[in-house]
């Protein structure tokens, strides 16, 4: 039997560039204000922490042609970048890894925005609920209420379905980056933050990233 207080999932859209807000869903804050700028997004790359797949942080959707940013908040190893002046990576020397403060920077100033209720919608799921989202632009995450006691609220169980993209999401050419590295092997990058495993980067200790 449904419970009389269904879950709710929260939906952010995650593009780079502000447009005229779209029904229902808002439009994104532009990351211009993040520290450091959009130029340097787009010079970056994330790890999964369980995969090893990396991903461009920031990415030219295959339809809309929208610049969005990628970034999994729970379950992300490592972020890859490429060093000032150089066009295209020839070698590790190109590269190099964020450190812990960078990637706390970069995190928590992310999750801000992606909280923000101008550029969001929170889903309150009825019975037979069925949500079709666009994974290339739109960040997705339970409520803090998924979280509580399933005796006072319900219990949550959301069955997902992953259709295939219609390209690869993989690091722009001038990485010169496999799509996927051993994430569980030896750091090859030098210093900064490569964690293999779990939800990777614990970026705020206080925030629940899995039930």
């Amino acid at each position: 039997m449904p419970h009389p207080s269904l879950p709710r999932s929260s939906l952010r859209s995650s593009p780079l560039l502000a447009r005229p807000p779209a029904p229902r869903l808002a439009p994104l804050l532009p990351l211009l204000s993040l520290s450091p700028p959009r130029s340097a997004l787009r010079r970056r790359v994330s790890i999964n922490s369980n995969s090893g797949v990396i991903h461009p942080l920031v990415h030219e959707h295959p339809i809309s042609g929208r610049k969005s940013v990628y970034l999994h908040l729970g379950m992300t190893g490592a972020v890859l970048e490429m060093k000032k002046g150089c066009d295209k990576v020839k070698g590790m020397d190109d590269l190099r890894l964020l450190d812990k403060d960078e990637m706390l920077q970069l995190f928590n100033r992310y999750n801000a925005l992606l909280n923000d209720p101008a550029y969001s919608r929170d889903h309150q799921y009825a019975e037979g609920d069925c949500i079709f989202i666009d994974n290339l632009a739109i960040a997705h995450r339970a409520s803090k209420e998924a979280h509580g006691d399933p005796q006072k609220q319900g219990l949550r169980i959301l069955h997902r379905t992953t259709v295939k993209g219609m390209v690869d999401f993989d690091p722009p050419e001038q990485f010169s980056l496999p799509p996927v590295i051993n994430v569980y092997g030896p750091n090859p990058f030098g210093a900064g933050v490569f964690i293999g495993g779990g939800i990777g980067f614990r970026w705020d200790p206080t925030i629940h990233m899995q039930n």
